[in-house]
């Protein structure tokens, strides 16, 4: 797991890419869960954006986690280019650049501070 931290928030990616894209998935998904409590009071940004054939399924291995950040008030972006965004769950945010993730944790800090 590559581990990069701002004021703002910290970005994660998977740090290997093996041939077997799903167990690349798999193992960052149970490194995450391991190591979550280290950053569990910042933004997170997680960077999937070179995984080219990441799945839904693999993407919603992370909505709870996804649901109980939100609940402590920071923000939980997933980066992912080919995941169609329609089919994703409202409870979750996906976007296609790493751009577009931190303009989402600016608004939603805005968002935060306005009580809104």
């Amino acid at each position: 797991m590559i581990i990069n931290k701002t004021s703002d928030y910290t970005a994660l990616q998977p740090s290997a890419q093996n041939d077997d894209k799903s167990k690349n998935i798999l193992e960052f998904n149970k490194e995450f869960n391991e190591k979550y409590a280290n950053f569990r009071n910042e933004n997170i940004i997680l960077d999937f954006s070179n995984n080219i054939n990441i799945a839904l399924e693999e993407i919603l291995l992370f909505s709870q986690k996804s649901r109980n950040h939100k609940k402590n008030n920071k923000s939980f972006i997933i980066v992912c280019t080919n995941v169609d965004i329609d089919t994703m769950t409202d409870e979750m945010i996906v976007v296609p650049t790493f751009i577009e993730a931190e303009d989402v944790i600016e608004i939603e800090e805005i968002e935060r501070d306005l009580g809104i």
